[in-house]
């Protein structure tokens, strides 16, 4: 089976910043509906305990952490961005890293969105948490948090399994016929000798 050639730079930004568009307006949309619709700082069961919704709005970041130093966050998703706009730009050529970036890209400028424009404003506004599910973990989360986790796994999962950001793999050396035979000879032997 022949390998797809690599993506051209211009494709893979393309691919990345429609997919970080279609988050970046999911994540919105879902924030708009539950900030109309749902009571603050009340539990809402969606399925039972396995999914309730609650409507806060998170001056931290996870686990409402750092709620006194809220531009830092904003901070750290703008160099996040930045970052994943210039791998779209200058590295990516990997259907499946374009793939990944973009939907990471759009979950960061959905939090990112609520830092800069929600309340109490610029650049310290409050992200939008709506999502529970506590038989899972202890916390409230948002559509943009799901594909930032998702996707950070995913990214851990392609630097681990060797996928390059232009798609080639990393390879590991090959073993000689004789560095073989010398790692095959008993202890004490010289290589070549049984």
């Amino acid at each position: 089976m022949r390998s797809r050639p690599p993506l051209r730079s211009a494709a893979a930004g393309i691919i990345i910043a429609i997919l970080a568009v279609l988050v970046l307006a999911a994540d919105q949309l879902a924030k708009t509906v539950a900030i109309d619709t749902l009571p603050p700082e009340r539990v809402v069961p969606v399925i039972g305990e396995a999914l309730q919704f609650y409507l806060v709005r998170n001056p931290g970041a996870a686990f409402s952490l750092g709620e006194g130093v809220t531009w830092i966050f904003t901070i750290a998703l703008a160099v996040v961005a930045a970052i994943i706009v210039y791998l779209a730009v200058r590295r990516v050529r990997s259907r499946l890293w374009a793939v990944v970036l973009g939907l990471l890209l759009g979950g960061v400028l959905g939090n990112l969105t609520d830092r800069l424009l929600r309340e109490p404003g610029f650049p310290v506004g409050h992200v939008v948490d709506f999502i529970s599910t506590p038989w899972m973990m202890p916390a409230i989360y948002n559509v943009a948090d799901i594909f930032i986790v998702s996707m950070m796994i995913s990214v851990a999962i392609l630097v681990l399994v060797g996928l390059r950001l232009d798609g080639t793999r990393e390879t590991k050396p090959a073993r000689t016929p004789d560095a073989g035979a010398a790692d095959d000879a008993p202890s004490g032997a010289e290589p070549g000798t049984r």
